[in-house]
């Protein structure tokens, strides 16, 4: 999910006052009779009045202030990145001031401060408050995505596609914020692991996207997102394929040639994320590339010999394999530098960039040392079973 809009606040003093009172329970006890000529019982009509201990938080600092200075140094604060203190003002004023005209850009702006600093369940009450997905324009539609971003770092994804849906179904609204809606619903139908769901709602978003006479008229942003979940959809099916020595070597043949068939798949559709030009999918798509060609040889490494070859048969197997490794360690090289060399180029930088250039220096010592292996003539040993196979 993506952020876009106004501001933000830090900490300052806040005075806490302990109230014990608020929550009335009434309990009645009905008359009790024992019996002709018994007097009633004293307490039979008593009332009892319990009290719940309730805390009441008050900011006497702000207590003072009225809409306008509340809402001014909400202002000032946000724009000064001090978060804590806008939520807290913009706060006070949604609160305290239901009439004021600063109102709802006041919930829409704690709804932000909380966002950064994220306060997920905070932003997600600020911006319920708003939201209207149906029909809401301005401020309402904004916050209505911004409550779909807030279920989903919270994790409540079902809910986050069933509010999506809505918005993308909206023909009211320029292609641009559908398309945004349907990409971000189909994210959130990965996350919920609904992958052959997830697969057509971003296939349908980029058919929207190709279809549209001036691109222009959607960030690219978002194709390029949908591109790169449509690969991340396939490197999960990726994967859920196990190497399995067990099934012979016919059957590891199978099993790998698929898996192979999986990565590239996975691979095709990052490539067409960085063609899209977006540069912060663009670095995202190469490194999972690179990571795929990474993690294929770690499973081919881990990878145990058929229990049918014979010591002769098995040794051939392991050069043979050793080939593919490396051709695999360089393939994924070239496709860690060529992405780190795009990343500069656009002076892009973000976790993904950090991550390839770690990888790159762990993948060339992988090469190095397969290179001196090979060098001594020492055959890669080959574990004896699948026990000790990694999967990312």
């Amino acid at each position: 999910m993506h952020g876009r809009k106004r501001m933000e606040s830090a900490g300052v003093a806040r005075r806490w006052l302990w109230v014990g009172v608020l929550g009335l329970g009434l309990t009645l006890t009905g008359c009790r009779t024992t019996g002709a000529g018994t007097k009633p019982d004293a307490t039979a009509n008593k009332q009892v009045v319990e009290f719940d201990p309730v805390t009441v938080t008050a900011d006497l600092e702000l207590d003072k202030l009225n809409d306008e200075e509340l809402f001014a140094g909400g202002t000032s604060a946000f724009a000064a990145n001090d978060f804590k203190q806008a939520a807290r003002y913009f706060g006070r004023l949604a609160d305290f001031h239901p009439n004021s005209q600063h109102r709802r850009q006041a919930l829409y702006n704690a709804g932000l401060a909380h966002q950064r600093l994220k306060e997920w369940d905070d932003a997600y009450g600020r911006f319920s408050e708003l939201a209207e997905p149906e029909k809401g324009q301005g401020d309402a539609l904004d916050a209505s995505f911004r409550v779909a971003e807030s279920l989903y770092h919270l994790e409540r994804y079902e809910d986050a596609v069933k509010l999506l849906t809505t918005l993308a179904a909206r023909a009211d609204l320029p292609a641009g914020r559908r398309i945004e809606a349907q990409v971000q619903q189909g994210i959130c139908q990965v996350e919920a692991g609904r992958t052959d769901d997830a697969e057509g709602t971003l296939r349908k978003a980029l058919a929207a996207y190709d279809a549209l006479p001036d691109k222009a008229e959607v960030e690219d942003y978002f194709p390029a997102q949908a591109h790169f979940f449509v690969g991340e959809i396939y490197r999960l099916h990726y994967e859920a394929v196990k190497l399995e020595a067990s099934r012979g070597s016919d059957g590891l043949a199978q099993d790998l040639n698929y898996k192979a068939e999986l990565l590239l798949s996975a691979q095709g559709h990052y490539l067409r994320a960085i063609r899209v030009g977006n540069g912060y999918w663009a670095t995202a798509a190469g490194a999972q590339i690179g990571a795929l060609y990474e993690n294929l040889h770690e499973h081919m490494v881990n990878s145990p010999t058929p229990p049918e070859l014979n010591a002769e048969e098995a040794e051939v197997y392991r050069q043979e394999l050793r080939k593919k490794i490396r051709v695999l360690l360089t393939k994924s090289i070239n496709i860690y530098e060529r992405t780190l060399e795009a990343a500069e180029r656009i002076g892009s930088q973000n976790a993904f960039v950090d991550r390839t250039r770690q990888s790159l220096e762990k993948v060339k010592t992988l090469l190095l040392a397969d290179a001196d292996t090979e060098s001594e003539g020492v055959s890669v040993p080959m574990p004896a079973s699948n026990a000790g196979a990694k999967h990312r």
